[in-house]
């Protein structure tokens, strides 16, 4: 039911909104964002939270973090200037992505941005040419805690630990400065034990540099903070009270300079995807489960249901008795099924032309589906 997830106001304001536009679309409930930044604030109160534009880029929600003290990490110049054009200071931005032009890391400085990072020798030596002084965050590669996520982290982006040591040490003496190490237990982590095992790694380099003159002042712990899915996640105070409990237990009172850099964690819950049925259908007369093709799918905003790695509550108006079914998605290509193996049912009395609501769809569903495969436009989002 939509009630698990939202208010009956909020579902009111939804269905009004929504009932004469033509979908696809999402809608983005801004107060929804609002309570779960403040909510990141009690619970991480020592922390600085950059919120990972990549998640979903709406103006709309840049302006509501902007003014409610956020940071922000971005993953392109494009991002950068958005995010600029904003009026937002220089100082409240992280130039996370690792991959990044030579040219766009000097525009990036010319535009004020001194907190980088990176994890390999030829970026290392990039900045110290492009940005010289600049803060750096070294990226950690974290291999056995990042498969436990329901969208891991593949090795594209990390280091190893040696390496990393190496990295901090050609940084300093080019001219940067060495200000601490990242890294990301896998995106919609639910496992909190994940964070606990990572700075365990961090400490344990920390310490290695130290021996060698090198003091790291800060831990960028990432993004990865779950939002409620299918399967539903501890409350975030939860994951607040264990983390802390950790850092104190490394480091005493005094902690490093924590960084957060949610995203999902905190857009996720705020988003409502609004699709319609184009077509039901059987693969033979005895077939039990229904094909049911709505007109979004995997390259159109549910980019994350891939491999169905993420899956979506999903919600009809329909009611009376369900059966199993298959989704997929409008587009002339055969990897466009959204859920083939997991078992989602729907009412037998759905038909075409019924709207699905697709919850906590606030992530990476607009930020996805940017390309127009097919002709299908790219997903139109309205703010609340």
């Amino acid at each position: 039911m939509y009630s698990d997830y939202y208010s009956q106001s909020e579902w009111e304001s939804v269905i009004n909104f929504s009932k004469n536009i033509e979908t696809p679309f999402l809608i983005v409930l801004l107060d929804r964002i609002k309570e779960k930044f403040n909510t990141f604030s009690s619970n991480f109160p020592y922390a600085k939270i950059y919120y990972a534009v990549k998640a979903n880029p709406g103006r709309d929600i840049l302006i509501l973090l902007k003014e409610l003290g956020a940071y922000f990490d971005v993953a392109s110049i494009y991002e950068l200037n958005q995010v600029l054009s904003l009026g937002v200071d220089p100082e409240r931005i992280s130039f996370g992505n690792t991959i990044k032009k030579a040219k766009h890391i000097a525009e990036a400085y010319v535009k004020g941005i001194r907190l980088f990072t990176s994890d390999c020798e030829a970026d290392i030596k990039t900045l110290a040419q492009e940005a010289p002084g600049s803060k750096i965050f070294f990226r950690l590669i974290i291999d056995a805690v990042t498969s436990d996520s329901d969208w891991p982290l593949s090795r594209k982006f990390g280091c190893q630990p040696r390496m990393l040591e190496e990295l901090v040490l050609q940084a300093q003496a080019s001219g940067l400065d060495p200000y601490g190490i990242s890294f990301h237990v896998g995106s919609q982590q639910r496992e909190i034990q994940a964070w606990d095992a990572a700075i365990t790694q961090v400490v344990n380099i920390f310490k290695i540099l130290k021996d060698k003159g090198i003091n790291l002042r800060s831990i960028n712990m990432g993004g990865g903070f779950p939002a409620d899915y299918v399967t539903k996640t501890n409350p975030l105070n939860v994951y607040g009270d264990e983390i802390r409990r950790y850092l104190i237990s490394q480091f005493g009172d005094k902690f490093p300079d924590i960084y957060l850099e949610p995203g999902r964690g905190l857009v996720g819950e705020a988003g409502i995807l609004v699709s319609e049925v184009v077509l039901i259908s059987k693969k033979s007369r005895s077939d039990l489960r229904r094909w049911v093709y709505t007109d979004v799918g995997i390259f159109n905003g549910l980019m994350e249901a891939i491999d169905e790695s993420i899956k979506y509550p999903i919600y009809t108006t329909k009611t009376g008795p369900v059966g199993e079914v298959m989704l997929a998605g409008p587009t002339c290509d055969s990897l466009d099924i959204i859920y083939e193996h997991f078992k989602y049912s729907l009412p037998l009395s759905l038909a075409i032309g019924d709207r699905l609501y697709w919850l906590s769809t606030g992530a990476y569903t607009a930020s996805y589906s940017s390309v127009e495969f097919n002709g299908f436009p790219p997903l139109t989002t309205f703010f609340l």
